[in-house]
């Protein structure tokens, strides 16, 4: 479905092809080093399953998506998959730029489709000399996406599937800003680090009490705050990782 144009507000912050910016490093920088990247942003449709990096190649662009979810992702020489972390429009994708590095451990794809800029490495390191916020912003989202990785990696071996389930979802819906999520069983198996019959179970649970409602290839959330209920500590801890990027 095609949607529909949208006035841009007076001061609104765009790329030069007059695409509106909804990242929120981008719009929490000043307008001085704004000014500086603006010319740098590429704007491009981000969808379902496009992979923005893969593990241990050399990092090409810096990824702030406006909508969507991307998952870092960790594969082993055996073939089997694991998420140990999600970003949306409070973050960006490529962070070892941020500190100087060219390459990573996981991989970063598209899991719920939306849209963003891109900005060629280069461009953004030229940018970041002149650029002290941004840096600073970079930089702290290093960290904290450092530190969510470490709690969803605690959370896949210490909590129960229900709970894991539960925390994604809620991670998922934040990010997507709609009570539908399209996705499987077989790609939550793998994102929560199990077997599709206990997602399967899981899953089977949450909509028999009406906290969801699963179809083939979707979830609906039937009621937020139950399934707040359901999940563990991982949900708030991580949460408030984002919150903690724009503390001065």
């Amino acid at each position: 479905m095609k949607q529909a144009l949208r006035t841009l507000q007076p001061g609104e912050r765009t790329n030069p092809e007059g695409k509106a910016v909804r990242n929120k490093i981008l719009l929490g920088i000043p307008d001085e080093e704004y000014a500086l990247l603006r010319p740098h942003l590429t704007f491009l449709d981000m969808p379902h399953h496009l992979s923005l990096h893969e593990a241990r190649d050399k990092i090409e662009y810096a990824y702030f998506p406006n909508r969507g979810m991307v998952s870092l992702v960790i594969a082993t020489q055996e073939g089997k998959s694991v998420e140990v972390g999600v970003l949306g429009n409070e973050g960006f994708a490529g962070v070892p730029l941020a500190v100087g590095l060219r390459r990573s451990s996981v991989t970063e794809v598209v899991q719920i489709a939306g849209d963003g800029f891109r900005v060629a490495m280069e461009a953004l390191e030229r940018v970041l000399r002149s650029a002290p916020r941004l840096q600073s912003m970079l930089s702290r989202y290093a960290v904290l996406q450092g530190m969510q990785v470490a709690q969803t990696a605690a959370c896949n071996r210490l909590h129960a599937v229900e709970q894991r389930l539960a925390r994604w979802l809620l991670l998922a819906q934040d990010r997507v800003d709609s009570g539908q999520i399209n996705l499987t069983h077989d790609f939550l198996a793998m994102m929560l680090g199990t077997d599709r019959p206990s997602v399967s179970m899981a899953a089977s649970t949450m909509q028999k009490k009406q906290v969801i409602e699963y179809t083939r290839g979707a979830v609906k959330v039937l009621n937020r705050k139950k399934l707040e209920g359901y999940a563990c500590e991982c949900y708030g801890v991580i949460q408030g990782f984002n919150g903690a990027l724009f503390l001065k």
